[in-house]
């Protein structure tokens, strides 16, 4: 899954390094809140999960492991 995530994120922002360990991805402005709406689409077609509104928050997106967090719960609901 970890593979897939950085490929969508890669694939949205090619100009980043998102394998790089212990990055926020928004604190070193790697991806912003329109970047965020695009990539929630990309993640809820690419796993058939549906993410719901209140978790689009910064902090479930800091990289790689929350992102990944985050697509777990989301196939719980």
């Amino acid at each position: 899954m970890k593979a897939k995530i950085t490929e969508i994120l890669q694939e949205l922002r090619p100009e980043f390094d998102f394998t790089q360990e212990g990055v926020n991805f928004i604190e070193e402005g790697m991806l912003d809140s329109f970047d965020l709406v695009a990539l929630v689409t990309d993640l809820e077609q690419q796993f058939g999960v549906t993410i719901d509104g209140v978790d689009v928050v910064p902090e479930n997106f800091e990289n790689v492991e929350a992102i990944e967090q985050l697509i777990n719960r989301s196939k719980k609901k």
